[in-house]
C-alpha cells in the first residue's frame, strides 16, 4: 500500500477523492478503480483499526462482498445460518432464505480487520490510499462547487491540499465534509446509539445463529429498551455482545452500559459473559439513520454510508447499505466522467440520489415511521409477541422486513407480502434528491 509519506509527496491531483476508508469509501474506491478512474482514498487512521459495530453481515452483505471480490472462504470469517430472536422466555430461529438470489448464509468478522480487507482490495484494484491523512475541509470554487479537500498528513500533521472535480464523502457519522458544504442533518430523523464489548466464550463463539434479545429493560426507568441486544459469534473464541437503542420517546435517557450489565446478569453463567472474560472495554458510537442528510449529491459532492445517515431505521444495520451506496456512487461517477464538465455531467450525477431513493426510499420511510411509533416507545417487544413467535409465516415476514432481505422480483410468498407492504408507502412529495445544489 502507498504509505503516508508517499501520499504526502505524491501527485495531489486526481479524478475523484474519496474521504474515509470504511465500507462505503473502500467500496466506492474499488469500483471506481475497476472502471479505470484515478481515485485517491484519504483515511485519517492507520490500518488495521477498530470500530464500534455488531460485526454481523446478513446475506445481502455477503452478496456485496462477493461482488467486491473478497475471499469469504479465507480464515477469519464465521458463517451463520440465520437469526435467533429471544423475547419473554420464548425463542424462535429464522434461517436465512434459501430461494433468493443472495447467499443462504451470513457472516461475522471483527471490524478490526474487516475494513482492512476492503481497503486492501481497493488498493489492489488501483486505488491510491493515503492513510493517516485527515481531511479538514472542502476546497471550493467561486460558485461554491467542491474542487478538492484540505488535509493534515502524517504524524507531524503536515497541511496539504488534494484536488479533484468530484469528491465522495464517506467520513462516517461526523459528516464533516458534508457539514462544511452546508448539508445539515434533518433533526426529525433519530440518531440511535450502539454499544458493544467482546467476551471470551467458548460456549457461544461457534453458535450458528445471530442471537437478538427484544425484552431488555432500562434499569433507571424500568421501561423497555427502545432497541435490542445481540450476541454474535466470531468463531475465534470470542463473541460480540452489544445493544443498540433509539432515543426514548418520553422521560429518561437510555443508559446503554447499565442496561447491558443488567442483561448480562440474566444470562447463563457457563456462557462466560462476565467481567473476568471481557476482551475489550465497552465502547459506544452514534448510528445516524433513516437518510438524515439530503440530498446525497450536492455541487460535486456525493454522500455515502453514515455521512448520509444510511443506517437502517429497522435494524441499525449499516455496513451493507454503505457498500451498496459506495458502488452506486462509483457507477454514477464513472458514467459522469465520460461527459464534459457542465450540464451534461451534472445531469448524470443527479441520478445518484434517485438511485438511492429507488433502492431504499419507501423501505426507509416505512422504517422511520415504525421506529418513531413503535421502537422508540416500546422497543421490539410488541413485534415479537407470543402470537408472532408462534407463527412461522409471521416470523419469516418480520425477519425479511427487518433485514430488507427480499428479492425483486419476489422469490416466494413472503417476498411478495413484504414487497407489497413496502410498495404501499407513498412516494415523496417532491422528486428524490431535490434540494440545494
Amino acid at each position: 500500500m502507498p504509505s503516508t509519506e508517499d501520499a504526502g509527496n505524491g501527485d495531489d491531483r486526481t479524478q475523484v477523492i474519496v474521504v474515509g476508508a470504511g465500507p462505503a469509501g473502500s467500496a466506492a474506491a474499488l469500483f471506481l478503480a475497476r472502471a479505470g478512474v484515478d481515485v485517491l482514498l484519504l483515511e485519517k487512521s492507520a490500518f488495521p483499526r477498530d470500530k464500534v459495530c455488531g460485526d454481523g453481515l446478513t446475506p445481502r452483505g455477503v452478496q456485496q462482498l462477493v461482488r467486491m471480490g473478497i475471499d469469504i472462504d479465507a480464515p477469519g470469517w464465521t458463517r451463520t445460518r440465520g437469526m435467533r430472536w429471544v423475547c419473554q422466555g420464548r425463542q424462535v430461529h429464522i434461517d436465512w432464505p434459501r430461494s433468493g438470489s443472495a447467499p443462504d448464509f451470513g457472516l461475522t468478522r471483527s471490524r478490526h480487520d474487516f475494513d482492512d480487507l476492503l481497503v486492501r482490495r481497493a488498493v489492489a484494484a488501483g486505488a491510491r490510499l493515503c492513510s493517516q491523512t485527515k481531511a479538514t475541509g472542502p476546497l471550493t470554487d467561486r460558485a461554491g462547487r467542491i474542487t478538492g479537500v484540505s488535509a493534515l498528513v502524517g504524524a507531524d500533521r503536515r497541511p496539504k491540499d488534494f484536488h479533484a472535480p468530484l469528491v465522495v464523502a464517506a467520513d462516517g457519522a461526523s459528516a464533516r465534509t458534508a457539514l462544511a458544504m452546508g448539508l445539515e442533518r434533518d433533526p426529525r430523523m433519530p440518531i440511535a446509539t450502539a454499544g458493544r464489548r467482546y467476551y471470551r466464550s467458548e460456549a457461544r463463539t461457534h453458535d450458528p445463529y445471530l442471537e437478538l434479545w427484544a425484552d431488555l429493560l432500562c434499569p433507571r426507568t424500568g421501561r423497555d429498551l427502545p432497541g435490542y441486544g445481540w450476541i454474535f459469534p466470531l468463531g475465534d473464541g470470542r463473541v460480540n455482545v452489544g445493544l443498540g437503542a433509539l432515543p426514548h420517546r418520553g422521560p429518561g435517557a437510555v443508559d446503554l452500559r447499565a442496561t447491558m450489565d443488567r442483561w448480562l446478569e440474566r444470562l447463563p453463567g457457563h456462557w462466560g459473559l462476565q467481567e473476568a472474560n471481557a476482551d475489550s472495554p465497552f465502547r459506544s458510537a452514534a448510528l445516524p439513520m433513516g437518510f438524515n442528510r439530503r440530498p446525497q449529491y450536492h455541487r460535486g459532492l456525493l454522500l455515502a454510508g453514515d455521512s448520509a445517515g444510511m443506517v437502517s431505521p429497522w435494524s441499525g444495520e449499516g455496513i451493507v447499505q454503505a457498500m451498496e451506496a459506495g458502488e452506486a456512487a462509483a457507477e454514477t461517477i464513472a458514467l459522469a466522467l465520460h461527459r464534459a464538465p457542465g450540464p451534461g455531467r451534472e445531469q448524470v450525477l443527479r441520478r445518484y440520489p434517485r438511485e438511492i431513493e429507488r433502492r431504499w426510499g419507501r423501505y426507509y420511510r416505512l422504517g422511520n415511521t415504525t421506529a418513531g411509533l413503535v421502537f422508540a416507545r416500546f422497543g421490539y417487544r410488541p413485534l415479537l409477541n407470543r402470537h408472532v413467535m408462534a407463527s412461522p409465516a409471521l416470523v419469516r415476514t418480520l425477519a425479511r422486513l427487518l433485514t430488507h432481505g427480499t428479492d425483486a422480483p419476489a422469490g416466494d410468498l413472503t417476498d411478495t407480502v413484504v414487497s407489497g407492504l413496502v410498495r404501499m408507502v407513498p412516494l415523496p412529495g417532491r422528486r428524490a434528491g431535490t434540494g440545494p445544489r
